[in-house]
């Protein structure tokens, strides 16, 4: 089942000469409006005419985050500012937030790939939809809303937290998709239980969950505890918002919606790009967007891209699931240490739940990492043995994924702090 047919099923070398002569469309574009890029193209001795295939987005500078913050607010816009209908904004923990503009014709393609997103997650005009992501400056409230609306499904508008109104609603209003964080989805299943809610009774049949990292476990464990499909989706900000890419049923990656963007995985080093097949720095470069389009923009997420065609008939190439950010990442002892890796590993155990902590110290000259993990309600023992072999357990585990050596601290049942948003998962008290 495809929303637009034509375009995700597009062979391949039709694809990449609508990439091209999309590409020259928009060098072109933000050559002529955009400062800030000019000034980057005439550094490089570069001009528009420069690209003459789709192998030469290489020789074409990166943006970074950085340079949103030095342009900010609309210093990289490309319309004049009668031209732009939305700002949206990042969350930035310090200083300004990375600023976003939409044109009328931006805001409907982007409303055309969520409902693309849906329908490849089983949806179609006649879903409940219900919408946790947070409304507001976040793109992703909105960008699922106005592309749920598209596609002619009924949206509920109810944004995230107020967890008993959203298990309320989900039973009074026969939601059949649940969009939100995945680990706000986990909080809500667990809130769900306790509150005596079989969810196997409800319409509830899929979930759209991205914002964060998450594990093939964790999806395991929420289709069990929600009794849906769970499918991920991927977006920033930077470069659109939900609606990047998408996970179709198949569940073996995420499709990129190629005709609007060009992905490229680079080494985060040295910034070469990478053959398909192998993990490094996510690249993207928008092919559509008016107001904002950019550039080669580093994301900072590690990933890795297949170009096989999947055999859900998608031809767009596809990214395997975000590991973690090549600048988010803690750095132990030299050891480079992704959360995602940790969670992974707590849910190979069924002892404990899918919420922890990492608590990362510094002593003396020496790097600590202790990781909190919450026990499960139904192996919750205040036997010292068993606490302990379970300790041991995970610490062996962790030790042989991770290369080094960790504290694990379990905790009782609920003792780690909810999120109704992103899951805070590292408290690093060496920066402190």
């Amino acid at each position: 089942m495809y929303w637009d047919k034509k375009h995700e099923t597009m062979p391949k070398e039709q694809l990449r000469e609508l990439q091209l002569a999309r590409l020259k469309a928009t060098v072109k574009r933000v050559y002529e409006n955009v400062p800030f890029y000019r000034k980057k193209f005439d550094e490089r001795g570069m001009a528009p005419e420069d690209i003459k295939a789709l192998d030469d987005i290489k020789n074409l500078p990166f943006t970074v985050k950085q340079d949103l913050r030095d342009n900010y607010p609309f210093g990289l816009f490309a319309v004049p500012s009668e031209e732009v209908v939305r700002v949206h904004a990042s969350s930035g923990t310090t200083g300004k937030p990375i600023v976003v503009g939409y044109t009328r014709n931006d805001i409907n393609m982007w409303s055309e790939l969520i409902a693309r997103a849906i329908v490849m997650a089983g949806g179609g005009p006649r879903e409940v939809i219900q919408n946790g992501y947070g409304y507001g400056l976040f793109t992703g409230g909105l960008g699922v809303h106005y592309g749920a609306e598209k596609l002619g499904a009924t949206v509920v508008p109810v944004s995230g937290g107020n967890t008993d109104r959203q298990l309320m609603l989900m039973q009074d209003f026969g939601t059949t998709i649940l969009t939100c964080t995945p680990s706000y989805a986990l909080f809500l299943a667990e809130e769900g239980k306790n509150a005596g809610i079989d969810f196997t009774k409800l319409p509830l049949k899929a979930g759209i969950f991205g914002a964060e990292p998450w594990s093939e476990r964790m999806r395991a464990q929420l289709e069990e505890k929600l009794a849906i499909s769970a499918h991920d989706i991927y977006g920033l900000s930077e470069v659109l918002g939900p609606g990047v890419s998408m996970e179709c049923q198949e569940k073996k990656g995420m499709h990129i919606f190629e005709d609007h963007f060009i992905a490229e995985v680079i080494d985060p080093e040295t910034g070469e790009q990478l053959p398909f097949g192998q993990q490094g720095e996510l690249v993207f470069t928008s092919l559509t967007k008016e107001a904002f389009p950019i550039i080669r923009y580093r994301t900072r997420d590690i990933t890795t891209l297949t170009e096989e065609t999947c055999s859900c008939g998608r031809t767009h190439i596809r990214m395997k699931r975000v590991t973690g950010r090549s600048d988010d990442m803690l750095i132990i002892r030299g050891v480079n240490v992704f959360p995602s890796q940790i969670e992974s590993v707590l849910l190979e155990f069924g002892d404990t739940e899918p919420h922890y902590l990492l608590v990362v110290d510094r002593k003396g000259n020496l790097d600590e990492l202790e990781i909190w993990v919450e026990l499960s309600d139904r192996f919750f023992s205040d036997k010292v043995r068993f606490i302990e072999e379970l300790e041991g357990r995970l610490r062996s585990r962790i030790g042989s994924v991770l290369g080094i050596n960790a504290r694990i601290k379990l905790v009782e049942p609920r003792t780690i702090p909810r999120s109704e948003g992103k899951a805070k998962r590292v408290v690093d008290k060496r920066e402190i």
